[in-house]
């Protein structure tokens, strides 16, 4: 994990200013990287449980950045989640795999629901017949 100064870099013991940025409503990047090499970054929604260290995106088994997640095998792939809201900013490092389990997307969805909230609410629902994972 990698963090502005100020805040704690140790993703075991991360202080309180810390958490709550993460849990403030910010839009983040993913960046991935293709099977060349070269770096795929889009806007993701993140959500941190920093407890057992999970960072969860709900996507479109269809998109990029899972195809690029998947093509790195079942041991997964190096990933980072990036937020930045004016001079604060934090990155997480870390491996990612691809799941499509009822309950791991349920849990996706409902941290998704309370940390975006209010762009929740206001979406449109998701595309009938697109399998989120």
């Amino acid at each position: 994990m990698t963090a502005h100064s100020g805040y704690s870099a140790d993703p075991g013991a991360p202080d309180g200013r810390y958490l709550a940025f993460w849990r403030e409503r910010h839009l983040c990047t993913l960046t991935t990287l293709r099977p060349d090499g070269t770096p795929h970054v889009v806007p993701v929604g993140v959500t941190y449980d920093p407890e057992t260290r999970i960072a969860r995106i709900i996507t479109n088994t269809a998109s990029t950045k899972a195809a690029n997640v998947r093509a790195a095998g079942p041991a997964g792939a190096r990933v980072a989640v990036c937020q930045v809201d004016g001079r604060r900013w934090a990155t997480l490092e870390g491996t990612a795999t691809v799941h499509a389990d009822r309950n791991r997307v349920a849990e996706a969805e409902r941290r998704y629901a309370e940390r975006y909230r209010d762009l929740f609410r206001s979406a449109p629902a998701f595309t009938p017949g697109v399998k989120r994972i």
